[in-house]
């Protein structure tokens, strides 16, 4: 999905505040999203124009269409494959990812020699999605994988010495890492020294100098040519899976069997895209909304038993979205890595046994509930540390917060949480009180790459070990280091981010009144779907707008109703604002207000209509 050659990044001073809101309730200044890229009034017409001649639209729908298109950076020319997406157009040239042929010859050498072939895998769900499909693609050819996932307490992320030491024990020949294993440089030093061989498949930012491996396909290497650093793992090894299927049959190795349709595994490569919050565009757009369809015909016998052991809403779905993999399927995936037995998400996306799916699944969901439990009480510790040390409220760019015990599962969902309470990156840190040794997990926003913001303190050698990539990232620290991190990371970031990104300015797609927000409209915002991050679901304006009623619900979320001059109403929710500003505003109300929030179906009970969930509040002024 080009950008437009006139759509450029426009400095956030020389853009006006849209509605004159310079400081929302939440602290945030808003922007208009096609001015922040420069889209210009020519862009605009050629893609209103277009949409027109596609006919994918009633005529009043197609001009907001075409801002929220054009908004996402999206060319006239580009049109077709946005909102068509296939892999048919979009799939890269397998050899343009570094490495990728030596990887592919390394793996294919393994399989004719049958040799004993081990996948290391992260512990997440994009870790899980990639060993998943490799274990698929190699029992398709008569050859079954060996699995290893680190824990994530006593091992920490990606491979070490240990962990190479047992799998040369077990008589392993080749270890495929996979979400792993591009900044793990001491370990593959390691296992070169002990004989093991190692590919690795990875997509986390890395150094110039690879680790010591037959091959490393990372779309993040510096030189790579691929132009596919927006994908997740679970990508990357999708397209390896298409370079073997190429050079298999080169070999011959398809003379007594079909050659393996991968569309049948894209399930896999969207959730791995969509819960590791990758950028959806281009050809990992295609992935995300074919893999989407896929995934809607539940034929992975696991997908299948997380839907129906999260309840009859989720059982009863037709067509899977985004927010079906981010909320339901990946929490309870992730479940596994974080306080259970970390190989039970690959386990569960590998069987093909029912019996042994719902098994897994029932485990799985049971885990995810104590993970609730124990992320809430990290949740409200976080809070109240950052209050008592002066964290929050503060001026710093990006909040660390530290304490004893924190469980390392839930750091990195409690570093969410706070991002999105408090619109800045934040990084949890849990500290074990015996050794002083610091594990930590960050979350970002646009427009602070907090995983080269973390690599940088490792290369100045405040951390042990730390990288990710822009959205996320994880580190290892000594506990007396964790003021130096603190310092380094807020003044990496004021260096090298503008200061419209630090405070996280929110970007609004359009304008509407209360009464053209129908569900007519909603039904069309599905030509822009899937969403996620580098594609999100349009932002929309109301100005002044009165409040109806309101009241807080079970979870602190609170429920209103908006109206305004065009005789319109609207419900909707904002999520956990009791007790913010955004709640106050909602609950006591004392006139005028300008809201941004997205739309979404209300099908309670047959309705068939649309609510709002908000995402700031600003007072109107004028």
């Amino acid at each position: 999905m080009p950008m437009d050659a006139a759509a450029k990044l426009t400095p956030a001073r020389d853009i006006p505040p849209y509605l004159g809101v310079t400081s929302s309730l939440s602290g945030r200044g808003w922007r208009e999203r096609m001015a922040s890229i420069g889209v210009t009034p020519e862009t605009l017409r050629d893609i209103t124009h277009r949409l027109g001649l596609m006919n994918v639209a009633e005529p009043d729908f197609i001009e907001p269409l075409a801002r929220f298109i054009a908004g996402r950076g999206v060319t006239p020319e580009g049109l077709q494959d946005f909102i068509f997406p296939t892999l048919k157009a979009l799939f890269p040239e397998p050899s343009s990812f570094m490495d990728m042929d030596k990887a592919v010859t390394a793996i294919l050498d393994a399989l004719e020699r049958k040799a004993k072939v081990c996948v290391f895998a992260d512990y997440d769900v994009d870790g899980a999605t990639s060993a998943a499909q490799l274990v698929r693609w190699f029992r398709y050819m008569g050859h079954e994988l060996t699995v290893y996932v680190p824990d994530r307490v006593t091992e920490g992320y990606g491979p070490s010495n240990a962990a190479f030491n047992s799998l040369k024990r077990q008589g392993a020949d080749l270890v495929i890492t996979v979400d792993c294993g591009a900044m793990a440089h001491k370990a593959l030093d390691y296992a070169a020294s002990i004989g093991l061989d190692v590919v690795v498949i990875d997509h986390h930012l890395m150094r110039e100098e690879p680790p010591h491996a037959l091959a490393v396909v990372n779309p993040n290497r510096p030189g790579c040519t691929s132009a596919q650093g927006n994908l997740a793992a679970a990508g990357v090894v999708f397209v390896v899976l298409a370079a073997l299927n190429r050079d298999a049959e080169k070999r011959g190795l398809f003379a007594d069997r079909e050659k393996p349709d991968l569309r049948q595994w894209l399930d896999l490569s969207a959730l791995g895209a969509i819960c590791d919050v990758t950028a959806l565009t281009g050809f990992n757009r295609a992935l995300a909304a074919q893999g989407l369809k896929i995934m809607s015909q539940r034929k992975n016998a696991g997908i299948k038993a997380l839907m129906e052991v999260a309840g009859d809403k989720s059982a009863a779905v037709n067509l899977m979205s985004t927010f079906h993999s981010g909320f339901v399927i990946g929490p309870r995936i992730n479940a596994g890595g974080r306080v259970g037995r970390s190989d039970l998400g690959v386990r569960l996306l590998s069987t093909d046994d029912a019996d042994e799916a719902a098994a897994l699944a029932q485990e799985l969901d049971e885990l995810n509930r104590t993970r609730r439990d124990i992320e809430a009480d990290v949740l409200e510790q976080a809070m109240q540390t950052a209050e008592a040390q002066g964290l929050w409220p503060s001026e710093d760019p990006v909040i660390v917060v530290a304490r004893d015990d924190w469980h390392p599962g839930v750091i990195g969902i409690v570093a969410g949480r706070l991002r999105e309470r408090w619109h800045k990156p934040v990084v949890i840190i849990g500290i074990d009180p015996v050794s002083g040794m610091g594990k930590g997990s960050g979350r970002s926003q646009a427009g602070v790459n907090l995983g080269e913001a973390i690599g940088a303190a490792f290369e100045a050698g405040i951390l042990l070990s730390g990288g990710g990539h822009a959205m996320a990232a994880g580190l290892s620290v000594e506990k007396d280091r964790i003021g130096n991190l603190r310092t380094f990371i807020n003044d990496y970031v004021t260096s090298h981010v503008s200061e419209a990104d630090q405070i996280g300015s929110v970007e609004v797609d359009a304008i509407l009144s209360v009464r053209a927000a129908s569900r007519a409209m909603y039904d069309k915002f599905a030509l822009l779907a899937p969403y996620g991050q580098g594609n999100p679901e349009p932002l929309l304006a109301f100005a002044r707008v009165r409040i109806g009623y309101s009241q807080v619900m079970k979870g602190g979320h609170v429920r209103f109703e908006l109206s305004d001059d065009s005789g319109g109403k609207l419900k909707g929710i904002v999520w956990r604002a009791e007790g913010t500003a955004i709640g106050d505003a909602l609950l006591r109300p004392t006139g005028f207000v300008h809201v941004l929030g997205r739309l979404k179906a209300d099908d309670y009970k047959g309705r068939d209509g649309v609510q709002l969930e908000i995402e700031d509040i600003a007072l109107a002024t004028d």
